[in-house]
């Protein structure tokens, strides 16, 4: 399976099968430029009735347009297929003896015949699918190779013929280790059978993939993302989507994915975003009282303090109307609460019922002496003064952010609630050591976020979304899986995540009570071990954490073997000598092409930024995009999560351990920061290295 690669310094030949396939691309980039040209002179002055409908068709187009560019640097197709015959079923539909084109996204000529065909669509599945052992029809598979947005190169598979052998795609691999500057990039090109399976998953089913680092489960996730929104873009277009990602750095770096597929409508937030509506959160817990705080146990805790606010009715409700007065005795109202209380409905609906069923008992009444109320009629005796007052003192509004001042600031009403739940030390850790005078005044953490979040919901039901994607998910406490399930309570999830990089006190230890807290315990689990972007010897070298950070979790495997990719250096002189080694090792790095990583313990980044800036370096922070002219980024090592590099230097693994509250998270961060290179890491340390590593 050799590749063909175009002689840049001579003419293309018109019988070369390259001149042929950079014709092919001339014109589907010209045809595609014509279906934006036709978006763009669209007319709506005589098609809209008013001027909101205009807004929102003139939305929709400007939103059309933008789906439509053409990505100068983007290969507009990637592969080919060249079908048998025509196969039965919507797999291939008149595809006999014809040829598709697989791209990001469908492009037609003027007459409507397709130049690309999406990638999502049921025709292309077999470019990720077939094989020699199940061709599925395909005769040939062909990859194209590109070099700035040129097609340079292709390769082609006869998976039906025998007298081919087989071979590793020298273009696949070429695409899988293209040095990285700028955002993450798509991986539409290089989708393994295994991840297309997932991507091509169900909108009816939630789905947690577990994989190591470099399996690409981030990626998948947001292909998935695509694919629905491909399969089901009506339903998910009422419905919304939404990826939630562990902090605004990662965010930034996966934003470009969706919209190189020509997906511009997914909305992206962490899961502090997404709690943070009510309140500001200016304080922050020690580890201990966290964990507490995002306990499942707290849910219940707040369940309980949010219907101690219900209390008996002790006189009867009289409405006057007219000449009459009609008297509901209190036995009847407490009736009606207990009915409320067992159907355990929001308590903000309860409320809201609870005058329509006393304005319902007093038409009964009505009707029973010879009247004829109606609707009007319920609905004015539900707004009587007097029900309202009932109402008030018997099932009172409740504030969500009063209620948790309360729990934190009142031992006495905390301890009322958090009987048989939590002990008398966990509520001491609960308690503000000086409590807040008002909710603007307090100090709120990021746990308190999410408690308030949690009364909020149970005064009141969240809005669901159609489909949520939540990544690096095993750093979530059970209260945050909570919430991140309350925003796909009626919709589905892609749950993305490994064990072993779980970094917090709280991080989950399993799947299964994961997906239990999330609200999606029947979810499916799938686990990628097959590695793609870490090379084989630096994986090895990490994995040997995987006994102590997350015992029985199969190691990655990397189909990547890059002798050399791998440096682990004992640096003498110090902190001085340690800081001079780590500039010169940068200094190696960028003599290579791509992008490079210098990773360090949180409370090495000042030392090592001015190591840097004295030897005249220049460097981002995690967030800020590389470019061909500022390839080095200085990243803490709580940040390093989900980021990847070509080139990473890691600085003294020790001080990354010594940096968390205990062992086994320093040795889970430790594990992230070794696992951020795609084409080489080096180590280097002054003090020993950690036991489990070395």
């Amino acid at each position: 399976m050799p590749a063909h690669v175009a002689e840049s310094d001579s003419p293309p030949d018109p019988h070369d099968p390259l001149a042929h396939e950079r014709a092919h691309l001339a014109a589907s980039r010209a045809a595609l430029r014509g279906m934006r040209e036709d978006v763009q002179a669209l007319d709506i002055r005589d098609v809209t009735a008013n001027w909101v409908n205009a807004a929102v068709l003139q939305s929709q187009i400007d939103d059309r347009i933008k789906a439509l560019a053409d990505l100068a640097h983007t290969p507009l197709f990637f592969g080919r297929l060249d079908y048998l015959h025509a196969i039965g079923g919507e797999l291939a539909e008149g595809a006999d003896g014809e040829r598709f084109y697989i791209g990001r996204r469908h492009v037609h000529d003027a007459a409507g015949d397709p130049m690309v065909i999406d990638w999502r669509a049921p025709v292309s599945q077999p470019y990720y699918q077939a094989s020699r052992t199940d061709p599925r029809d395909v005769g040939l598979r062909r990859r194209f190779g590109y070099t700035g947005g040129e097609l340079t190169a292709y390769e082609d598979e006869h998976l039906t013929d025998p007298a081919e052998a087989e071979h590793t795609s020298r273009l696949l691999q070429a695409e899988i280790e293209r040095p990285r500057v700028g955002p993450m990039r798509d991986i539409v090109a290089t989708i393994q059978p295994e991840q297309d399976e997932i991507v091509r998953s169900g909108l009816g089913g939630t789905v947690c993939v577990q994989g190591g680092p470099g399996t690409g489960k981030t990626a998948v996730g947001l292909h998935r993302v695509a694919y629905l929104l491909y399969a089901h873009r009506e339903r998910l277009a009422r419905t919304g989507t939404l990826v939630i990602g562990p902090n605004r750095s990662f965010l930034h770096y996966i934003e470009q994915v969706l919209p190189a597929l020509g997906e511009l409508e997914v909305k992206q937030a962490t899961v502090d975003d997404l709690v943070r509506a009510g309140v500001e959160v200016r304080g922050e817990d020690e580890a201990a009282t966290a964990v507490v705080k995002g306990d499942a146990r707290m849910a219940e805790v707040l369940r309980r303090a949010v219907r101690s606010h219900v209390t008996a009715p002790v006189e009867p409700v009289v409405v006057v109307r007219g000449s009459r007065r009609w008297r509901v005795p209190a036995y009847e109202i407490q009736e009606m609460v207990d009915e409320l209380l067992a159907r355990d409905m929001r308590y903000g609906a309860a409320h809201e019922a609870l005058p329509q069923r006393i304005a319902h008992a007093v038409l009964v009444r009505m009707e029973e002496a010879g009247e004829a109320p109606d609707d009007r009629v319920q609905n004015a005796v539900a707004r009587n003064p007097a029900v309202k007052a009932a109402v008030k003192a018997v099932w009172p509004a409740v504030d969500p952010a009063k209620l948790v001042l309360r729990l934190l600031s009142d031992a006495e009403f905390l301890a009322a609630h958090a009987e048989g739940l939590l002990s008398e030390e966990e509520q001491k850790r609960l308690l503000w050591a000086k409590p807040a005078r008002s909710v603007k005044s307090a100090k709120w953490s990021a746990a308190d976020a999410v408690l308030i979040d949690e009364a909020t919901d149970l005064i009141a039901r969240t809005h669901s979304l159609g489909h949520v994607v939540l990544d690096e998910a095993q750093d979530l406490s059970p209260m945050q899986y909570r919430a991140v399930g309350r925003r796909c309570s009626t919709g589905s999830a892609t749950v993305l995540g490994d064990l072993a990089q779980g970094t917090t006190p709280w991080s989950t230890e399993s799947w299964a009570e994961a997906l239990f807290h999330l609200g999606k315990a029947d979810a499916v689990v799938e686990e990628l071990t097959a590695g793609f972007r870490v090379p084989r010897e630096v994986i090895a070298y990490a994995s040997r954490l995987l006994p102590a950070i997350s015992p029985g979790l199969a190691p990655v495997e990397s189909v990547r073997e890059s002798p050399g990719s791998l440096v682990v250096r004992e640096v003498a002189g110090g902190a001085d000598g340690l800081d001079a080694a780590v500039v010169a090792a940068c200094e190696e790095s960028l003599r290579h092409e791509g992008s490079i990583g210098l990773i360090a313990a949180d409370a090495r980044i000042p030392a090592l930024g001015a190591a840097l800036a004295a030897a005249g370096h220049a460097y981002l922070s995690p967030g800020e995009e590389t470019t061909a002219e500022s390839r080095l980024t200085l990243v803490p090592a709580s940040l390093a999560k989900g980021l990847e590099y070509d080139y990473v230097v890691l600085d003294e693994p020790a001080a990354v351990v010594d940096g968390e509250p205990d062992e086994r998270t320093g040795l889970r961060r430790l594990y992230v920061a070794l696992t951020r290179a795609v084409s080489g890491l080096t180590v280097l340390h002054a003090a020993p290295l950690p036991g489990a590593l070395a």
